[in-house]
């Protein structure tokens, strides 16, 4: 390769972990001569790519770079005051470099592994503890996907808890924000929910409503009054849900006082980018009576077994998709990286700085009110926090000289706009809109004196604050950048990630995130967009969607796509919701009946129920693959009814089913459609697609085989991309179609969080078609090599007819219960013990565990893990042959601290080095767990989900 094309193709060999060398030597260990021996025997050839991917050819890290900044300077960054749930903000620098800008919190997994998580566990603690303080609630979880679909989750929520009763009506109030209305009448209309709009002041509410929600303050900036609404809504045995802002609870009283039952809104003004529309957390916060039914997860705090205090994720089996198709949610991502910078965002300011920075904004917002009135231009609501809608005779008029001075407001009809103050509004700004409005009115000059003293007299007494909030000593003890950095290290070091090891977890492609990728998300071309912004002004991120949508159309053989989906189990919602809204238009409305193969992931049945319909679930065979008679006798039975089928490829077993191909028949001649789920995808690009094997749409976890990082346990990404008959009915938005009422947004923004677009944008243009193929076949190289080592020790399940597995492999461990007494949970916790992450467990089999390597990692990496599990092997041997006690062993025990390794006392028949060290390597570069096993039980049974009292720790 002469040193042109080596700079071409640089990007495909550092993001590719195998060399040359190596990768001859994993295929003499696998048994066959060449990659394409190997995925010749993996893929069957009826569903193979004929031709490659018509995708661009790669590029350069630099040259990427380079002409990303061209695209990015066609992004226009107005001065904007938009507000309606997006403000600026002002990331501290400490913790964009320290989180944001940081492998060791952006490459980790969701916490499920508590022993080796307990840095981001503890920050998300801190999460929920300044949700709860803020809006007087007393149990909150770790984070949703942004406030919309918050709203709805509270909607369903409240739903299913009156479910008895059979109310079906729900209040949303006309002044809560556009984009939420849309998405909660989305999610209403197929469980059956009527959504009744109205002014709460003038609706009557009868015992047939189950609910209601308000905005606080409201869309036009207005702060209500609503205590009299909710005592008329709980009058009718219905709940109040109140979506609201984190920053304006620092001044108002909070949604708990008030008597609300839920509260939810988006936590991105505290120190999150705008990007476009996301990622942001959404947070959400209850009362204890709903513990059992809030969606998504909460972090709880219990003990280890050496009686010392941990974290984990709480009532870990109320994870809505576990509870498949009885599930209430299909929540499972959540926004952890960015509820992690919201957190640390108010444990750097404190209480104090919250307080100081929402007061500034309240003042500004007076002053700037005050001054406009002398211009003769008035504010429609007397008492307000960030926002004013002001009355003029043309909006036209106004908007026609802001937009030549790059400034955007909020424009509601002809007479109406608005103005939102935030964070990074300063006395300059306010100078700059005044004199837009004096010139609008024919004032030659302007000028204003900002009092910095002012009182706050805007909105009345009963709605000021007089509770405290985050008393905890983590928020009043991090306040200079010394104490903040070390903080955050001191977390980061408790949490293995990426930078770490690999992390080997079946079904969820834990591949390298390339800092080329990353580095333009925090650009603020990027970063600054309000996602409201005229069309004119986003003309960059508007080539980055379209080339976007184009390049996965064509990795997946569809026509269209739709980018909003911001979570895979989104995406398979959206992607349902595509299919009933085909079958409605063709007259076909009882098409309700989905079959669902049961090694499915849970996402699967618990979208299906909350698109309106009934899971019929098909059974597997011997091997794992669908049952195809079975398939085809339910299909028979319900033609009249079916309307899907959802279905994984490769399988969830790891294996390229052979009868795909006839399975999708089989639906499509029984009048239904194939919803493939994407999960899988890091086995498909470039070889074969969806549409070639059959399917009609598909997700894609753009978190997983496209390379956005899992930061934690989300962002996540879940586009849709459609065939022609479905192009029709994909999501539309309030914002870019006036008609999206009727359009089914499932997202709060139009492209989901389209900043992190940008990273899967380079993944693609940086490996270009021949790149992405070869990332598939090095992902079933690596996968097949390890089974290749592996198999001499443990039993694989689910094979191919030729021997080999897709991306990822299942290993057997239940013999081994009966034999020693161990189980999947002591070699999940031993493996830490060796430096890694457990494999995905129990899933989809009870008792195993399932492996996936990722064309990332190179071959010495995948030695270093078998070698690992290969010698937890040999510890289990010993226990077999009474060589090691049954209950006293490495495993049994595991993992073990370093507080435990160095302590006095050592009770053990085993030495600390056979803990601590059990093979060389860990001898130069040893992770320490920072706790022992922790107790799950002990802490859902004294369930504590926020951050003790300061006089706790004394």
């Amino acid at each position: 390769m002469n040193p042109f094309e080596r700079q071409q193709h640089e990007f495909q060999s550092r993001h590719i972990g195998p060399s040359a060398e190596e990768t001859e030597s994993m295929l003499s260990t696998i048994g066959v001569n060449s990659i394409d021996e190997l995925i010749n025997r993996t893929i069957p050839s009826a569903i193979r790519l004929k031709e490659p991917l018509q995708t661009p050819g790669s590029v350069s890290e630099y040259e990427y770079l380079r002409n990303l900044k061209i695209v990015a300077s066609k992004n226009k960054i107005f001065k904007t005051y938009i507000g309606q749930g997006y403000y600026g903000t002002i990331t501290p620098s400490v913790i964009l470099r320290n989180i944001f800008e940081n492998p060791g919190w952006y490459t980790q997994y969701t916490p499920y592994q508590a022993e080796i998580s307990q840095g981001r566990l503890e920050s998300l603690l801190n999460f929920q503890t300044m949700v709860t303080d803020l809006t007087g609630l007393p149990l909150a979880n770790a984070s949703l996907l942004d406030e919309g679909t918050a709203a709805a989750e509270a909607m369903t929520m409240i739903f299913h808890q009156v479910n008895k009763e059979r109310k079906v009506r729900f209040f949303a109030d006309e002044n809560i924000f556009p984009q939420t209305k849309d998405v909660i009448v989305t999610r209403a209309v197929p469980i059956g929910i009527e959504v009744v709009f109205g002014n709460y002041k003038s609706v009557q509410i009868d015992d047939s409503f189950f609910g209601a929600i308000l905005q606080y303050p409201n869309d036009h900036g207005s702060i209500e009054d609503y205590k009299d609404f909710i005592e008329k809504i709980h009058n009718a045995g219905g709940y109040a849900i109140m979506a609201t802002d984190l920053l304006a609870l620092t001044l108002l009283t909070p949604p708990g006082e008030l008597g609300a039952d839920v509260a939810v809104g988006s936590s991105q003004r505290f120190g999150v980018p705008m990007g476009f529309g996301g990622p942001h957390a959404a947070f959400f916060s209850t009362r204890d009576d709903f513990k059992r039914g809030i969606p998504g997860r909460i972090i709880g705090i219990s003990v280890d077994a050496q009686g010392n205090r941990a974290l984990r994720m709480a009532l870990q089996t109320r994870e809505q998709h576990i509870k498949r198709e009885k599930a209430t949610s299909n929540i499972c991502t959540a926004q952890a990286l960015l509820a992690n910078m919201a957190a640390m965002y108010a444990v750097y300011h404190g209480p104090d700085g919250l307080k100081s920075i929402a007061t500034r904004i309240t003042v500004l917002t007076a002053t700037l009110a005050s001054e406009l009135h002398k211009l003769g231009f008035t504010n429609m609501h007397p008492s307000f926090f960030d926002t004013l809608r002001i009355k003029v005779d043309d909006v036209n008029a106004v908007k026609t000289i802001a937009e030549t001075r790059s400034v955007n407001f909020r424009y509601f009809d002809h007479q109406h706009l608005g103005i939102t103050l935030d964070e990074t509004t300063d006395a300059g700004d306010l100078l700059e809109i005044l004199s837009i409005f004096a010139e609008v009115a024919g004032n030659d000059t302007i000028s204003f004196t900002l009092d910095t003293e002012k009182e706050i007299s805007h909105f009345t007494g009963s709605l000021r604050r007089s509770s405290r909030y985050l008393t905890q000593s983590v928020f009043n003890m991090h306040h200079s950048e010394t104490e903040m950095m070390r903080y955050l290290k001191y977390l980061e070091n408790k949490d293995l990630s990426l930078n770490t090891s690999m992390i080997s977890l079946g079904s969820c492609t834990m591949k390298l995130n390339a800092a080329t990728e990353l580095i333009p998300v925090s650009w603020p071309e990027f970063s600054n967009m309000h996602p409201f912004v005229p069309v004119t002004q986003t003309e960059g991120y508007r080539q980055i969607i379209d080339e976007l949508s184009s390049f996965l159309c064509e990795i997946t053989g569809f026509t269209a796509c739709s980018l909003q989906p911001n979570s895979g189990a989104q995406g398979e919602y959206a992607g349902l919701l595509t299919i009933r809204a085909y079958h409605e238009d063709r007259g076909e409305k009882q098409r309700n009946v989905v079959l669902i193969p049961i090694s499915a992931h849970g996402t699967n049945p618990a979208s299906a129920v909350l698109a309106g319909m009934k899971v019929v679930v098909v059974k597997s065979d011997a091997e794992g693959h669908v049952d195809v008679e079975e398939l085809r006798a339910k299909a028979e039975l319900y033609k009249n009814t079916l309307a899907a089928l959802m279905i994984t490829y490769p399988s969830t077993h790891g294996v390229f089913e052979e009868s795909i191909r006839e399975i999708c028949q089989i639906v499509h001649d029984h009048g239904g459609l194939v919803y493939m789920d994407g999960a899988n995808m890091n086995a498909q690009v470039g070889l074969t697609s969806p549409g070639m094997i059959g399917a009609d749409v598909c997700h894609l976890n753009l978190h997983k085989t496209f390379a956005i990082p899992h930061g934690g346990g989300g962002p996540g990404m879940g586009p849709i991309c459609v065939n022609e008959k479905l192009a029709a009915f994909l999501p539309g938005h309030v914002s870019i179609n006036r008609k999206a009422m009727h359009a089914a947004a499932v997202s709060s923004a139009p492209y989901g969080s389209a900043s992190i677009l940008i990273i899967s944008y380079a993944y693609i243009k940086l490996l270009g078609a021949e790149g992405m193929k070869s990332a598939t076949e090095y992902a079933i190289l690596n996968a097949n090599y390890m089974k290749a080592r592996l198999d001499k020790h443990f039993k694989i399940l689910y094979l191919s007819r030729k021997g080999t597995c897709g991306h990822e492999f299942i290993v057997d461990l239940r013999p081994f219960k009966s034999s020693s007494g161990v189980e999947v949970e002591d070699v999940a916790k031993r493996l830490m013990d060796y430096g890694f992450h457990a494999p995905t467990m129990s899933f989809p089999v009870p008792g195993t565990i399932m492996i996936e390597p990722t064309e990332s990692e190179n071959k010495s990496e995948l030695d270093r893990f078998c070698d690992a599990l290969i010698n937890i092997h040999e510890e289990i041997t010993a226990i077999e042959s009474g060589n090691s006690d049954k209950t006293d062993n490495p495993l049994k025990n595991a993992p073990h601290t370093l507080s435990a390794i160095c302590n006095d006392e050592w009770k053990h028949a085993y030495s600390r080095q056979t803990a601590a060290f059990p093979l060389a390597y860990l001898t130069k570069n040893k992770f320490w767990p920072s706790v022992a096993r922790v107790n799950n039980t002990y802490g859902d049974r004294n369930l504590i989900c926020t951050c003790e009292p300061t006089e706790a720790y004394a």
